[in-house]
């Protein structure tokens, strides 16, 4: 099975620190890819650089078989490579159904203006209440955003993200800042998600990564260290040593 993404070789370097040095890995189809390592080992610059959020200063990004390396984030979220935020990117004023709706608008190039009338554009309200339907925020849909509760708004931005009809979700740290009940309720939403498309997810709760993950793969000062099965990334004394320590025991 040929992989939905690869990574050939990525570097970035700011200033004289080099923060993502000759990655390589790929995605399969139908794959959730955790990627693993302490705070500063360059998981966020890694994910922007696939998201197409900064450019990598060398190397190759190949998805769904296209070379995306020179593309704008915007033209990669249109070929199906989508994002979400380590930070929520909602709009707080706008209700829940709002916020899902305009990302539905912008991957259907509607003209669907809030502000008018929008009777004509009901498709697009009702890809936006089946989203929240789903993630049971059904009852907040015209909630403003920024008033829901940060376990509401972690699910209220995949179901932003889903709208956009993602080939490949990329998920950075969603269970960040969550209470054990929203994080509980996250994940059985994740392990839902990984059986319809491939994710690659950046996650601090070891729990979580490896209840969830196909392949982990260990960055540590910008580097992968590891990659391989949960199990195998355990068993690792490599990884114990870098990064796992106690939490794998």
């Amino acid at each position: 099975m040929s992989a939905l993404l690869q990574l050939q070789n990525l570097t970035k370097n700011y200033g004289a620190l080099r923060v993502t040095d000759d990655v390589t890995f790929d995605v399969q189809p139908c794959e959730l890819h955790a990627i693993i390592g302490p705070n500063g080992a360059g998981k966020t610059t890694l994910i922007h650089q696939i998201s197409g959020h900064a450019k990598p200063d060398s190397g190759h990004i190949t998805f769904d078989g296209h070379d995306v390396t020179p593309l704008p984030m915007a033209t990669r979220a249109q070929r199906g490579l989508v994002r979400s935020f380590q930070i929520t990117s909602i709009l707080p004023r706008f209700s829940a159904l709002e916020n899902v709706a305009l990302a539905a608008q912008a991957r259907a190039g509607s003209s669907f203006r809030f502000l008018g009338n929008a009777a004509g554009e009901r498709e697009l309200n009702d890809i936006a209440m089946g989203l929240l339907t789903r993630f049971g925020l059904a009852a907040r849909a015209r909630v403003p955003a920024g008033q829901m509760s940060h376990g509401e708004k972690r699910q209220l931005e995949i179901a932003i993200a889903l709208a956009a009809k993602p080939k490949l979700l990329l998920l950075d740290e969603p269970l960040a800042g969550t209470s054990h009940d929203e994080s509980q309720r996250l994940i059985n939403i994740l392990q839902e998600l990984r059986k319809e498309l491939p994710i690659i997810l950046i996650e601090h709760d070891m729990d979580a990564v490896f209840a969830l993950a196909d392949r982990v793969s260990v960055l540590v000062y910008g580097r992968i260290i590891a990659c391989g099965k949960p199990q195998d990334i355990r068993d690792n004394a490599e990884v114990r040593a870098a990064y796992l320590g106690e939490e794998a025991a």
